[in-house]
């Protein structure tokens, strides 16, 4: 829940006003909810009226719904949006780390994208990642670092709590500016793709509800303390990464943590991708469901494949916008609100039903929107 969006979060305060703070706890409370909605869809009731965990992933669910039209329709679709969101994700962290490196030691006479090569170098063991567990454990270390970084960016703003003033909250809205501040504030939730998993891994799945209130709670309330104090500090001067405001000596520790923050960041959706890619082709050739030749050959041919499209992708962050506006959304607000109506409709209540159709075309216009702005900006900058 604590990604690199967060550190976006002043920015789109900066764009979006008062109106920002209330769509930090909005945006929360949605996430929250499709992800309930989404893991009540691998569970059906026996005849004694209990409920059993009779799906186990995001494409069994999707088949579930479309199984009349097609077997596997549903999955190839939940499938290919899902590998195709993780890689541009595991993309845009290769990029980062090379902007972040490029920044930390300017006088090195080496490219931005030669130090998304070295950084990569340090990614190669992840191609003997076998199990979540391993992951679950740089993801640990992952959140320490970014826990570190934002109490240094914190303690740095309440060290300037005396020019903090409110009158530097806008109230008049830009259109444009405010729907990329939803699209920020809305994706620096976004864990939907991960759930299932996440669920049929707990020792008491029992507690799933619970443990996402609680999390989806405590990361509205950081996020939003967050982006408040670093925008009273900055105000209009703020960036769009808030760690180039502060000052040089503050800059480069910042950004060597940000680095291993984001190198940590890699394993989970590079492992979740080859995760999917791998048991897809394994369902057609079972002899090899537990190859290891066919398991590296997986991971390296994505690892490859990332590198090269950071090195070779063109105005890279308009695509990653333009398929995050795609991919993003229909994991996040489309899919589990569609999934639920389609599953539990006989079920549900009128209220749960507004609340899934209401969700549902929230989705579809935060995704319209924001392929109009991309698509836009790829325009000007190609033409």
């Amino acid at each position: 829940l604590q990604g690199i969006f967060v550190l976006g979060l002043p920015y789109a305060l900066l764009h979006s006003g008062y109106s920002g703070l209330l769509l930090i706890v909005l945006a929360a409370a949605l996430c929250c909810y499709t992800g309930k909605i989404l893991i009540a869809c691998l569970y059906e009731e026996n005849e004694d009226g209990q409920l059993i965990r009779v799906r186990d992933t995001y494409e069994d669910i999707a088949n579930a719904c479309y199984k009349k039209l097609s077997p596997s329709l549903g999955g190839i679709v939940v499938n290919v949006t899902q590998v195709v969101e993780l890689i541009m994700t595991c993309i845009l962290y290769l990029v980062v780390s090379g902007n972040l490196l490029s920044h930390s030691f300017p006088y090195v006479p080496v490219t931005e994208k030669t130090w998304s090569v070295i950084a990569f170098v340090t990614l190669l063991p992840c191609i003997f990642i076998r199990t979540l567990k391993i992951v679950s454990k740089l993801s640990q270390l992952c959140s320490l670092v970014h826990f570190l970084i934002i109490l240094v960016v914190i303690t740095y703003c309440l060290t300037q709590m005396h020019q903090w003033s409110w009158a530097k909250f806008r109230l008049s809205l830009e259109f444009e500016d405010f729907l990329v501040s939803v699209g920020v504030i809305i994706f620096s939730y976004t864990s939907q793709i991960f759930l299932p998993t996440l669920e049929g891994n707990m020792k008491n799945p029992g507690e799933f509800r619970c443990m996402l209130n609680w999390t989806h709670f405590f990361a509205c309330i950081l996020k939003t303390t967050f982006a408040l104090t670093a925008f009273l500090t900055w105000g209009e001067k703020t960036k769009e990464v808030i760690t180039d405001n502060l000052p040089s000596f503050l800059e480069t520790l910042v950004n060597l943590c940000l680095l291993t923050k984001t190198l940590l960041s890699y394993p989970l959706p590079f492992f979740a991708a080859t995760e999917i890619v791998y048991s897809c082709i394994s369902k057609d050739n079972h002899s090899n469901y537990r190859s290891p030749l066919l398991a590296l050959t997986v991971r390296g041919s994505f690892l490859l494949l990332t590198l090269l499209m950071a090195m070779f992708t063109p105005h890279f962050a308009l695509l990653m916008g333009l398929s995050g506006s795609v991919t993003g959304a229909a994991m996040t607000f489309l899919l589990p609100s569609l999934f639920h109506l389609k599953l539990k409709w006989e079920n549900l209540s009128f209220l749960e039903k507004c609340a899934d159709i209401s969700v549902f075309i929230l989705g579809f216009l935060c995704s319209l929107a924001g392929i109009v702005c991309s698509i836009k900006g790829l325009l000007e900058v190609l033409g």
